[in-house]
Order: structure tokens, then C-alpha cells, then sequence
């Protein structure tokens, strides 16, 4: 994958990490604005390519009457209008075959769900609109059996691919990384850590995902000692009041010492290669 090739993404000669990060879903515009424009800042003080995430639909909840989204056409729009505003480019994830040329006339990465991986009619689709194709580690699939999703999109005719791992289940309630994984798929594309999913603790009682969010740093400093090329994380201003995954994101405004803290991580590493 050429980085530099998504549409309007920025520091790409700088030999940072580059960022996936944005409330799990849209809420609405002016959370979106706000979320956007407090990363942009901080990405461009520190030179880190970034990528504004935002679900426009959530199709994996746990309960019927859990928050699915604002409307498709809003939601989408609202991720436009990032783009827009911000200059920078934009990700959403899509459930469905008829959801790759419906989101990709608004954004610029095509994210596959890790419980879709495998469905290559949706793999395919996302691959054919020529968008970049950022395939989920299935929770279930070793890190070998992602080069099959990354040949998917190749065979499809799109170079444009990368892999983000997102753990994997350990028992019912609990994700784990295994680290030993990463350089094992940077031989098919590159690679992104999913730092705050893989903190999650799904299948609760409850009916609502739990997580652990003291550990986002020590999982995001172990990707980029392990050498991932990107890192995604959600976060947002009042977790605890997010419509979903509030229990594993990043409070937003512990955001800009993390990245301080990873970027000088990364330049360490860059000095030891």
C-alpha cells in the first residue's frame, strides 16, 4: 500500500505512525467537528499521518435496542463534511455489498469488520470502488490466514490494502494480541494495531461491551516497539456517554500526551533500524 495515495493525507515523508482515530460512531456533526478538529491539531504538531474514523452504522451490537446510527445519508455526510472542513481523509466501516459504492462516493478507506473478513462478496465490492481496503483481523483467524482477505482485494485489481489486527478471543469474555502475529502479516501489507478493541471485554451479562482503557497505552507503545506501521484508536470527549464502545475508548483529552509519548517511542525505534 502506498500511503501517500489516500486522498488528502498529510506527513507521509515524516517516518511517524500513521493514525485511524475517531468516535466509534457518528453521533452527530457537531461531535464529529469537534473530535476532528481536536486530532488535526494534534496530528500536525507531531507530523502523524492521519486518517479521521467514523462508523456511519453500527450492524454488530449486542441488543436490538442498542444505538445503530443517525441514518445512513446523514451520517455519511457528516464524514464528508470532515473531510472537507479538516483536509484530511476519512475511514468508515461497511456490513453490507450495497454499503462499498454507497460509502465510497463519501470517504476515502473502506474498513472490513473482523466478524466480515471472510465474506469475500464484501471484500471484493470494497475492493472494487479503488478505495483503500483496510481489512479486521478476524477475533477467530490466525495472523497466516489474513494473507487469503489481503489476496482478495489483490486479485481484485486494488493494491490499496492494509491489515488491522483487533486481538484475538481469549475464552468468551476477553481479546488478547498476540504481538508474534505482526511481523507475520507486515509480509502481506501493512500493518495497523487496533489498540483500543483489543482492550474490549465483550459477551457481558449485560448486554453491553466492557473494556479496559488504563491500558491503551501500554498496548499502543507494545505495537509500535513491535514495529506496526499505524495505529487505530476511538475516542471521544465523554466516554462514559458515547452511544457504543464508550467502556474501551480513549477520553479525548488524554490523547495528545499518548501521542507525544508514541512518537518519541517511534523515533527511538527508527533510530535502532
Amino acid at each position: 500500500m502506498d500511503l501517500s495515495a489516500i486522498p488528502q493525507i498529510k506527513h507521509t515523508n515524516s517516518n511517524n505512525f500513521f493514525l485511524l482515530s475517531g468516535p466509534c460512531a457518528i453521533e452527530g456533526e457537531d461531535m464529529a467537528m469537534r473530535i476532528a478538529e481536536h486530532i488535526v491539531k494534534l496530528t500536525d504538531k507531531l507530523s502523524i499521518p492521519y486518517v479521521f474514523k467514523g462508523s456511519f452504522k453500527k450492524a454488530n451490537r449486542s441488543r436490538v435496542d442498542s444505538f445503530t446510527g443517525i441514518g445512513d445519508e446523514k451520517a455519511l455526510k457528516i464524514l464528508r463534511k470532515v473531510s472537507e472542513t479538516f483536509n484530511v481523509p476519512t475511514v468508515t466501516d461497511i456490513h453490507e455489498v450495497s454499503d462499498a459504492d454507497k460509502a465510497a462516493e463519501y470517504v476515502d478507506v473502506l474498513q472490513i469488520p473482523a466478524f466480515l473478513v471472510r465474506q469475500t462478496d464484501l471484500v471484493v465490492a470494497a475492493a472494487k470502488t479503488g478505495k483503500t481496503v483496510n481489512l479486521k483481523k478476524g477475533q477467530f483467524m490466525s495472523p497466516e490466514s489474513m494473507k487469503h482477505a489481503v489476496t482478495k482485494v489483490k486479485d481484485s485489481g486494488n493494491s490499496q490494502v492494509v491489515i488491522t489486527d483487533r486481538g484475538t478471543m481469549f475464552g468468551y469474555q476477553d481479546m488478547v494480541v498476540d504481538f508474534r502475529g505482526i511481523p507475520t502479516m507486515k509480509e502481506f501489507a501493512p500493518v495497523v494495531l487496533d489498540v483500543t478493541h483489543s482492550l474490549q471485554q465483550p459477551n457481558q451479562s449485560s448486554g453491553v461491551t466492557g473494556g479496559r482503557p488504563a491500558l491503551i497505552e501500554t498496548m499502543a507503545r507494545a505495537g509500535i516497539a513491535t514495529g506496526v506501521d499505524g495505529l487505530f484508536m476511538e475516542t471521544h470527549f465523554d466516554p462514559a456517554n458515547a452511544k457504543s464502545d464508550g467502556a474501551n475508548m480513549l477520553s479525548l483529552d488524554c490523547l495528545e500526551q499518548l501521542l507525544v509519548n508514541l512518537t518519541i517511542l517511534r523515533g527511538t525505534i527508527n533510530e535502532l533500524q
